[in-house]
């Protein structure tokens, strides 16, 4: 039996380059510094099973997954993770920041790689069941921006994890409009956040919306 949530899921998306590990580390220092009990996270990784498959995903070298292959392979890793890291964290009462989740899912493998919406939304919910984010911040960046960003990073920390930024940017745009098109579909569960700006606006303004939320539901500790 599962047991009830009474933390905060948070998670934070966008393209490549958005600045989201930066706003994930941010947040958590202000929301900690607050008071509030937080649990960082990411995908793909979170678990040792996670990491070893964000490896096989992401190495710019690695392998030429198929679409289905890919999309399932991010599933299994998301079990785990749901099952030893975020649900327990949830009925712990923390807040969980995860650096991407279910919503990139739709983007990449959805708009992206052209898997139906449909069939994802059906595999998640048979891997992890009804375990959506309460919150999802999306920071929007122009992928022309976005990826020449993140390769630079993943350059400078020569960091092998660039297969995605070495595709085409067509398919980073439909990664984009996903993005923004699922935030407008739900409205009460997204908020978007320009992130081509300086970086201390956008974590204000992150930071900002995430206060907001947790102060609706009751969580405010400022």
């Amino acid at each position: 039996m599962a047991m009830p949530a009474t933390g905060t899921f948070i998670c934070l998306e966008g393209v490549d380059g958005g600045g989201k590990s930066g706003a994930v580390l941010f947040l958590n220092e202000a929301l900690s510094a607050a008071g509030h009990d937080v649990l960082v996270t990411r995908e793909p990784g979170g678990t040792a099973e996670g990491l070893a498959l964000r490896r096989l995903l992401l190495a710019e070298d690695a392998f030429d997954w198929l679409p289905m292959a890919e999309l399932l392979l991010i599933n299994a890793g998301r079990v785990q993770h749901a099952q030893n890291v975020i649900r327990p964290a949830i009925a712990g009462g923390k807040i969980v920041l995860c650096d991407r989740f279910v919503a990139s899912t739709v983007a990449y493998q959805g708009a992206g790689r052209g898997i139906p919406q449909a069939t994802i939304r059906e595999i998640h919910h048979l891997a992890v069941g009804d375990l959506w984010p309460d919150l999802t911040v999306v920071l929007d960046v122009n992928p022309r921006i976005g990826i020449a960003r993140s390769r630079k990073r993943l350059d400078d920390a020569q960091v092998d994890e660039g297969r995605f930024e070495g595709l085409d940017l067509d398919f980073h745009d439909r990664v984009r409009q996903s993005f923004l098109a699922q935030a407008a579909e739900h409205p009460k569960a997204y908020v978007v956040v320009d992130a081509g700006r300086e970086v201390e606006g956008v974590h204000r303004d992150v930071l900002h919306c995430v206060a907001t939320f947790l102060a609706a539901r009751g969580k405010s500790r400022a």
